[in-house]
């Protein structure tokens, strides 16, 4: 079966050159397009697309209000779209349930891979911009209002499942993960399903969010 796409831009040449790249791909097809944020979440409604590329910045009802909505309405995918590497949007699309970000000059090889690997399941956590866009926006809450999250929050997780989460944050895939802890894939699987259960956390973008919110990753830490 093909991986069902829902392209969301107000700009036309970018909704269009997307369309273009995503449906040259055997595997994946382009089912609507959408200018504003309302017109996203009606397609996804329409269509059932298991991926939605959404633009931040959209008139009528922008990328981050069309996140929420998809995010607790379906089980579809939401991959951001913005022209900045440094907007707070994002943080709270990824926040809202968004399975990851890119950059509008991505490049077409890594836009076909992203849709291919948010379809899979997995979260969009390779490129280092979105665990620093993360760390800076974390960084600058927690000083604004230190209170949001507490370490306490993390003592429902075992010493394996702390590390794992330590980890998750640093954007090492399961298998480096394994790797790290001398285990299989499986165990690993385990240990992240464990704690994304136990912090009621919707996938692992989410849980990079919550190491930085809690302190058990510092911005700019290795």
């Amino acid at each position: 079966m093909s991986i069902r796409v829902v392209v969301a831009d107000d700009q036309e040449l970018v909704r269009s050159g997307f369309s273009m790249i995503l449906e040259a791909q055997q595997d994946i097809e382009v089912v609507a397009e959408a200018g504003d944020g309302a017109e996203a979440v009606a397609a996804v409604h329409r269509h059932a697309p298991d991926v939605l590329l959404l633009d931040i910045r959209m008139p009528e009802m922008d990328g981050l209000e069309a996140a929420r909505r998809v995010c607790a309405r379906s089980a579809c995918k939401v991959v951001m779209l913005t022209t900045f590497d440094l907007d707070e949007y994002v943080y709270e699309a990824l926040y809202a349930g968004a399975s990851g970000f890119l950059l509008k000059d991505v490049r077409r090889d890594d836009l076909v891979h992203a849709v291919r690997v948010v379809a899979a399941g997995d979260s969009l956590l390779a490129p280092t911009v979105t665990r620093r866009l993360v760390a800076d926006v974390v960084r600058r809450r927690r000083e604004e209002a230190a209170a949001s999250a507490t370490p306490q929050r993390l003592e429902v997780l075992t010493a394996r499942e702390t590390e794992t989460l330590r980890l998750l944050a640093r954007g090492l895939s399961n298998a480096e993960i394994a790797t790290a802890f001398f285990v299989s894939e499986h165990t690993v699987k385990t240990h992240v399903s464990n704690v994304l259960s136990k912090l009621g956390l919707r996938d692992r973008v989410q849980a990079v969010i919550c190491a930085y919110e809690t302190g058990l990753v510092a911005p700019g830490a290795p």
